[in-house]
């Protein structure tokens, strides 16, 4: 008799049962979109916050103090100790190596050239796009990744060339083209292209890192390193000085990507350096991703909230509607808690039926949302279709519990004679 009553109820009253299944298929099918794209888009937003550049930046432990204003490095080039070429592969044998987008080691070199209008001038040595080896995995870096702002007019100077870039500023100064050569240290070098990065380097000459380690005359050296890293926003562990953690709290930490804990590792795999992050940058990500997610929340709750006031319309209005059908359970002895199981029920069944097609759509939205803003494929983990559903079932209750309460508090004589 209860499934009866519970399937007249909704064929007698289509059109109810209709808008609010609507209301709970749109409010969940939103959710279920939020929900799957906030879990899956830390990797994504910070691989788009790639093009920020590096996050980190490695220096020799006894060289830790830079003398930079505005940008401008204004210790000598020459001056300081230096990184060894030979251990930055070992940066992919770290814990977090496949959060390693890309590192660019920098030389600056002092040089002369043959022309009257520029006598002492910086020579940048650093990688283009090198391709390196570690253990068995190869792998491709350099400036091109982790400096993806730099612009080109021309081509890119080969790794292994002594082909040079000139700073879009310093080209106009001297009066050079793209295909002209210039004479650097008694050497004649072609200039392939014209470089444009807004910064200190359009009044330099950027080069293959070999060709400054040679110019300076020391094989292997570099004088500072830029890693650009996937990374997670900063939290209360995330500030924590590692030496004041136990083994438990040091393991959490360490296995956490964090710029911190990456900055550790990057130190435990270089020697003789010292690594940090680049705050701005670093903490700019942390700054957008947490309003990303935030926003993606708010949205969430004024979905679910607009569905369970839709819900709660439609119930009100066909619980009213029902209140003879009630006063007759009464009257034929149903008590409160049998007249409120029977909507609870019908309320479920809503619930269930809502939620499946609200996973159903979100799933679908999250996808588009993933490849029309990220370019890529947003994974929906089997564990959210109970956290859907349960999500549901709570927005249902919650929408309809007002007007069950109304409909048990119906008086058997006053709702037989078809009043309120």
């Amino acid at each position: 008799m209860f499934g009866r009553l519970v399937y007249e109820s909704f064929r007698r009253q289509k059109r109810r049962k209709l808008l609010a299944g609507i209301a709970i298929t749109l409010g969940v099918g939103v959710a279920t979109a939020m929900i799957a794209v906030a879990t899956d888009i830390g990797d994504k937003i910070s691989r788009e916050l790639r093009s920020y550049g590096a996050n980190l930046i490695v220096t020799p432990q006894e060289d830790t103090l830079d003398v930079q204003i505005g940008g401008v490095d204004f210790k000598p080039p020459s001056d300081g100790a230096y990184l060894n070429e030979a251990d930055l592969p070992k940066i992919k044998g770290t814990f977090w190596r496949n959060n390693i987008v890309g590192f660019a080691p920098m030389l600056p070199v002092s040089v002369s050239v043959n022309d009257a209008n520029a006598k002492d001038l910086t020579l940048l040595g650093t990688y283009f796009s090198k391709h390196l080896r570690f253990g068995k995995e190869d792998f491709t870096t350099g400036v091109r990744i982790t400096h993806p702002w730099w612009k080109v007019q021309g081509a890119w100077p080969d790794d292994n060339s002594s082909d040079v870039l000139l700073g879009e500023r310093l080209a106009a100064k001297l009066g050079r083209k793209a295909g002209g050569e210039i004479t650097i240290a008694g050497q004649s070098h072609r200039v392939v292209g014209i470089l444009s990065t807004g910064g200190a380097e359009d009044n330099q000459i950027v080069a293959p890192l070999a060709l400054a380690q040679q110019i300076l005359g020391k094989p292997g050296a570099v004088r500072r390193l830029y890693v650009s890293a996937l990374t997670k926003p900063e939290d209360a562990l995330a500030r924590r000085d590692p030496k004041s953690m136990n083994p438990e709290v040091f393991d959490r930490w360490y296995c956490s990507p964090y710029v911190a804990s990456i900055a550790y590792q990057l130190q435990e795999a270089i020697p003789h350096s010292h690594a940090e992050q680049i705050r701005q940058i670093a903490q700019n990500e942390g700054t957008v991703l947490s309003r990303i997610k935030g926003l993606m929340l708010l949205v969430t709750l004024a979905a679910l909230f607009a569905s369970a006031l839709a819900v709660s319309a439609a119930m009100a209005t066909a619980i009213f509607e029902r209140r003879t059908e009630v006063g007759l359970m009464k009257a034929l002895g149903a008590g409160n808690i049998s007249v409120a199981a029977l909507f609870f029920a019908e309320a479920l069944l809503l619930a269930l039926i809502g939620g499946v097609l609200g996973f159903a759509g979100g799933a679908l939205l999250a996808r588009q949302i993933g490849r029309s803003i990220f370019d890529s494929q947003i994974t929906i983990e089997p564990v959210l279709f109970p956290v859907i559903l349960a999500i549901a079932v709570i927005v249902t209750f919650a929408g309809s519990a007002m007007a069950i309460r109304r409909a048990v508090k119906f008086d058997p004589v006053y709702a037989l004679r078809g009043e309120a």
